[in-house]
């Protein structure tokens, strides 16, 4: 039997990945805890994942401080988290989620590398956006700081797999596969926007 290459080990990595979001879609699945619910709910949406895992493709692409902007984006976001459950309007929020895609996904296609002042503030940006949108789908009867927890570490999670695969094709020598993706989040982003 032939022993599986590393792109196959790779393309199977990314779908591990994605399919917890089309295994816990939006199932009305009642999840008891805070923590589980908060956790499973980044998964619940592909708009979500891409965006995540783009944060990790662009902060291992794009910056000498890999950690610095997805641990920036968990603590934004969970600010926002609590601007969402405490239910602040935030105008915003999902085009802020829909606008991190397309941008996100353009500066990873694009190999761009913005100042860290700039980036800070644009990721702080999108975090608040996609925080708020998980704190304002929080269930009223879980506990809040379980939840944010979840989400935030699920969010994590995500970032990890974005610069883990940036990583990897950067060991392998390919710039096209990242760049690739960017394009693909880039449109998903662009097509949710027009809809």
């Amino acid at each position: 039997m032939k022993k599986p290459d590393s792109l196959s080990r790779l393309v199977l990595l990314v779908i591990v990945l994605v399919m917890p979001s089309l295994v816990f879609a939006h199932t009305g699945v009642d999840l008891h805890t805070g923590w589980l619910h908060g956790f499973i709910h980044p998964l619940s949406g592909l708009d979500h994942v891409l965006a995540m895992i783009a944060v990790g493709l662009w902060a291992a692409q794009s910056s000498r401080v890999v950690w610095l902007i997805p641990l920036f984006f968990v603590a934004i976001m969970g600010l926002g988290g609590l601007l969402g459950i405490v239910t602040l309007p935030l105008v915003f929020a999902e085009y802020g989620i829909l606008l991190s895609l397309v941008v996100l996904g353009m500066l990873i296609a694009c190999r761009k590398h913005l100042p860290l002042t700039v980036s800070i503030v644009l990721v702080g940006l999108f975090a608040l956006s996609h925080g708020y949108a998980h704190g304002s789908e929080m269930p009223h009867d879980i506990s809040i700081v379980s939840y944010v927890a979840g989400f935030m570490l699920a969010t994590l999670l995500l970032h990890l797999s974005g610069i883990g695969l940036a990583l990897t094709a950067r060991h392998f020598e390919s710039t096209s596969w990242p760049r690739f993706g960017g394009i693909m989040i880039a449109c998903y982003g662009g097509f949710l926007l027009i809809h």
